[in-house]
């Protein structure tokens, strides 16, 4: 059985149970949280041990069980370092931290005590992120060219946001999420796929603007941000990320015979489609029969839509516990995950006059999952 501890029990952490729900693998040994009633109301509602205080949570932690740090995102460094401090393996709901310099030290001390630091978004693990993996490792497009990722979630400042619930009665984060930015939010859901699928990102050229200011009285923060990314392996792509333009969440990888497209990041089991390019009567057209792209086997567990989204959020701790468990580096973790933080950054960043960003950081290529081969 592959045990986790959850720090933080607001919105997010209840779409990580419902995820937990469908892993017959995995169970959660307790959960914490700074305010008793949150605590209380989250523990009641999935019937879960209430852990008291940190001490407690890195108790369970040395028991086997991989600490999950939950918490909003202002508090992501200063939980993982007391957990990585403790020497606990810790996966950290994105983003990771809010500054590179707190990225690299947290990094170091993952490594310095022998552990791993993992970071969201776990959909690059899921059936549709390993299906396009697989189209391009088979050349169904040959030679890619460029890839299009959308991550626009429409005008959110006008959305009922305040009515949002989650499941054990936690509100929608809205200080939070536009505290933070919809690049950091959101950005990484492709992001993480696009590196994982190209490899890591040599330059990044990229603007970012406020366009919709005072938020829940927050000023000055993105919300829109568009790049332009240039690889070491020769792919380039662009990311444009708003909670402004309708929405529109599509990832398309254009290659030198067709394209591929996935029309919905936020959905595990979307339907990733070929289309192939073709003369017909003189002209260049997409053929209307796209032909769609799958993995051979019943590669996890899927989750039931909840809101905007159909994704399970215990991909990566459970793919991270298995590579723990055999000795070697999750695939989320350590290089990936500083290289994500980085890249991630230098967008929400970017502002208008950063121009072209060099990365310092690299990682390597991610293996793709065994039933995806």
């Amino acid at each position: 059985m592959k045990d986790v501890v959850l720090v933080g029990c607001g919105y997010v952490a209840d779409l990580y149970m419902r995820s937990f729900d469908v892993m017959t693998d995995m169970r959660v040994t307790g959960a914490h949280d700074r305010d008793p009633e949150r605590l209380r109301a989250f523990c009641a509602r999935w019937d879960l041990r209430p852990l008291p205080d940190m001490d407690a949570v890195k108790e369970a932690g040395h028991k086997g069980a991989l600490a999950l740090n939950l918490t909003n995102p202002a508090a992501h460094v200063a939980v993982s370092r007391e957990l990585l401090d403790a020497g606990l393996h810790v996966w950290s709901e994105k983003p990771m931290t809010l500054s590179m310099d707190d990225a690299r030290a947290l990094h170091a001390l993952a490594a310095a005590k022998g552990v791993h630091l993992a970071s969201a978004p776990s959909s690059v693990l899921s059936e549709a992120a390993q299906a396009l993996g697989r189209a391009l490792r088979a050349g169904i497009a040959g030679r890619p060219v460029v890839a299009y990722a959308e991550m626009d979630d429409g005008f959110i400042p006008q959305a009922p946001y305040r009515l949002w619930r989650s499941e054990s009665g936690a509100p929608w984060p809205a200080g939070d999420e536009f505290r933070t930015g919809a690049t950091l939010e959101h950005a990484g859901y492709w992001l993480s796929w696009l590196i994982a699928l190209f490899g890591p990102v040599r330059t990044v050229v990229a603007a970012s603007a406020e366009l919709v200011p005072g938020k829940e009285g927050v000023e000055g923060v993105p919300d829109f941000s568009v790049a332009t990314l240039f690889f070491h392996s020769g792919m380039v792509a662009r990311l444009t990320c708003s909670i402004a333009a309708p929405v529109d969440r599509r990832l398309r990888v254009v290659g030198e015979t067709g394209t591929l497209t996935v029309p919905e990041a936020w959905d595990n089991a979307t339907r990733v489609k070929f289309r192939r390019r073709l003369v017909l009567r003189r002209r260049l057209i997409e053929s209307p029969l796209a032909r769609r792209v799958v993995v051979s086997a019943n590669p996890h567990p899927h989750v039931a839509p909840k809101g905007a989204a159909a994704m399970n959020f215990a991909l990566g701790p459970h793919e991270m516990l298995d590579a723990i468990a055999a000795g070697r580096t999750p695939r989320l973790a350590g290089d990936y995950a500083l290289h994500l933080t980085e890249v991630t950054l230098a967008i929400h960043n970017a502002g208008e006059g950063a121009g072209a960003q060099a990365m310092s950081t690299r990682c390597e290529v991610m293996e793709p999952m065994p039933w995806a081969l």
